[in-house]
């Protein structure tokens, strides 16, 4: 049973964990975690000769908190995943990510029909040291207020149509925050990645004046200079939220590199809750980091942005859609649309969520998309996209949690 070279540092990792976990049971120490499992029946995009197929990922976390020291902090969390794909390898274990510099990762089997894989997601130590808030170690990072696609959410994003959300990747990193006045901060984040060129050091400002919440962010991000801006506030009963990020590109022109010399991602989002308890969020997103011609869908998947998570749409214009509504305490019905404006392809996803008990829940849900499909190339088996969903195939399935 061949292990890759990633994990060379976790047995080392997991001791210190094991001989922490009796302190658990003792008062200001918590354990906890969660049990997940998705299964998801894919089908082949039309006209691309993929094969359809099915997988089914299930994670088993364990969370760690408490104060070994006093006014300081740890968290330790650690997860595992087994993968199971037909045919194999239809679906990969997670890639390495371009935000850690530690390889905490140790996996099994990748590319068969049953693989496994354990990393320490959260291994940091928090504090306060002369009015300032710090944190070091493995962590989440996140910016931004925007629910669906968030332009200042630059370090390790979600995807638009992510169905898991509760925990943010960690990211290595060391970050230090001072609040001040009503919900007002300012700080400095410096995550180190995979090398030196996926570095970002980025300082952060939010502040509240008359009921309006201001946002900023600027720095570097691996090897890009970016700004960012935010505001977020209500009229009425209306939530309204507007982000804007403008980067300056990188090795643009090169194989793997950005598409523009600049380009700004912005977003503007509203917020409702009609009389009947309907919620809808509505977004309209600019992705500058994307393309207009689907034509040259090709290079902006192949992009940096892309494939280092900043952007996981290729076109330019579009609109969200994502109502729910909560039908009985135990069951709530949602949808989420991701149309293309350009190419009028769509994503649309239904969703119902059943409370089994409080601490657990099931997802059933289907993906439907929607598009041009693509044409023959003059250099089979190579085909030319027409649209972004019409070369995509429809999946769903079922996705359990559990807590605690």
């Amino acid at each position: 049973m061949p292990v890759t070279r990633k994990g060379r540092f976790l047995p080392a990792i997991l001791l210190p964990v094991l001989l922490l976990a009796p302190p658990a049971a003792a008062e200001g120490w918590r354990l906890g975690g969660y049990l997940k499992s998705l299964g998801l029946h894919s089908q082949a995009p039309p006209r691309l000769g993929l094969p359809s197929g099915e997988f089914s990922a299930n994670r088993l976390r364990l969370d760690l908190t408490g104060e070994p020291a006093e006014g300081v902090g740890l968290e330790i969390s650690v997860e595992g995943l087994l993968l199971y794909t037909d045919p194999p390898g239809f679906i990969p274990l997670p890639s390495d990510s371009p935000n850690r510099r530690l390889d905490l990762e140790k996996e099994w089997r990748r590319g068969e029909r049953f693989a496994t894989q354990g990393q320490i997601d959260r291994l940091n130590l928090s504090g306060r040291l002369a009015g300032v808030d710090w944190q070091v170690g493995r962590q989440a990072v996140g910016f931004g207020r925007i629910l669906l696609v968030s332009p200042l959410d630059v370090i390790a994003p979600f995807p638009p149509d992510a169905l898991d959300t509760d925990v943010r990747p960690g990211v290595d990193a060391l970050r230090a925050t001072r609040y001040f006045g009503l919900g007002g901060q300012v700080g400095g984040v410096a995550v180190l990645g995979d090398g030196t060129e996926n570095d970002s050091y980025l300082l952060t400002l939010s502040h509240n004046a008359a009921g309006v919440d201001i946002l900023g962010l600027g720095g570097q991000m691996r090897e890009r200079e970016m700004a960012g801006f935010g505001l977020a506030g209500d009229l009425g009963g209306l939530g309204l939220k507007g982000e804007l990020a403008a980067y300056r590109g990188k090795e643009v022109g090169e194989p793997g590199g950005d598409l523009h010399d600049d380009f700004a991602v912005g977003a503007l989002e509203g917020w409702y809750r009609f009389s009947n308890d309907l919620i809808l969020i509505t977004e309209y997103l600019y992705n500058g980091a994307g393309v207009s011609d689907p034509e040259d869908y090709p290079w902006a998947a192949s992009s940096a942005p892309f494939r280092e998570g900043l952007s996981f749409l290729l076109g330019r214009h579009y609109l969200l859609l994502a109502p729910s509504r909560e039908f009985h305490p135990l069951v709530t019905g949602s949808t989420l649309l991701i149309w293309n404006l350009d190419d009028g392809s769509f994503l649309l996803r239904p969703l119902v969520e059943l409370s089994l008990s409080d601490e657990l829940t099931l997802e059933l849900f289907w993906s439907f998309t929607r598009g041009r499909k693509p044409e023959e190339s003059p250099l089979p088996p190579f085909r030319i996209p027409r649209s972004e969903f019409g070369s995509a195939g429809e999946s769903g399935g079922l996705f359990l949690r559990y807590y605690f």
